[in-house]
C-alpha cells in the first residue's frame, strides 16, 4: 500500500463521504465559493426554492394555455420573480424553468455591492456588511445573505455614520463640515 502524498491528505479531509449523496456534487461548492455563501443552510432554501418553482411551472404547462388561471398564473409568478430579481424578463416560463440558485446568490447584498461598486471583491463587501456600514433603505442590515428586490436595489447606500461614506465624501470633494461634526 503506497503512502498518501499531502494534496491527497488534504482532499480526504474535505470529503465526507457519509454524505456525498446529499451534498449535491461539486456545483454546490463551486456556486458557495463563488458566492461567498457561509452556510449550507442558504444554499439548501435557495435550492428548494428553485425546486418548487419548476414544479410549479411543470403544473402550469399542462394547463390548457387559453385557461385563465394558467394565464393569471403564468404572469403571477413571472411577476413575482421579475421583481425579485432572478429572472431578467417577463417574457416565458421558460426562463422561470431554468431558475437556479445562482439566480438568487446574484440578488444578495454583497453581491449587489460589488455590482454597484461600493466593494471590489465580495470578501470586502461581506465584511462591510457584517460591520454595520451599509443600510438598504432606512434601516441598516448586518446579514449578508439579505436578497435585495429590484426595486431596493436603488435604496442600497452607506449608513450615515459610516467612516467609510465619509472617505468617499472626501475622496470626491463633498465632504460638509456637518458631516464631519455628526
Amino acid at each position: 500500500m503506497r503512502k498518501l502524498k499531502f494534496h491527497e491528505k488534504k482532499l480526504l479531509k474535505k470529503v465526507n463521504f457519509l454524505e456525498w449523496k446529499r451534498e449535491g456534487g461539486h456545483r454546490e461548492a463551486r456556486v458557495m465559493q463563488r458566492y461567498h455563501v457561509t452556510g449550507r443552510d442558504d444554499y439548501k432554501k435557495y435550492s428548494s426554492i428553485c425546486r418548487m418553482v419548476q414544479k410549479l411551472v411543470n403544473i402550469l404547462k399542462q394547463l390548457d394555455p387559453r385557461d385563465p388561471f394558467r394565464v393569471e398564473m403564468t404572469d403571477f409568478l413571472l411577476q413575482k420573480l421579475f421583481d425579485m430579481g432572478v429572472i431578467p424578463t417577463r417574457k416565458s416560463l421558460a426562463l422561470c424553468d431554468r431558475l437556479s440558485v445562482s439566480s438568487f446568490c446574484r440578488r444578495r447584498l454583497s453581491t449587489v455591492l460589488v455590482k454597484k461598486q461600493f466593494a471590489e471583491h465580495l470578501k470586502e463587501a461581506i465584511t462591510y456588511i457584517e460591520q454595520g456600514h451599509v443600510r438598504v433603505g432606512p434601516d441598516t442590515v448586518t446579514d449578508p445573505a439579505f436578497l435585495v428586490t429590484r426595486n431596493m436595489e436603488d435604496f442600497v447606500t452607506w449608513v450615515d455614520t459610516s467612516k467609510i461614506r465619509m472617505k468617499v465624501l472626501e475622496y470626491n470633494d463633498k465632504l460638509d463640515s456637518y458631516d464631519v461634526m455628526k
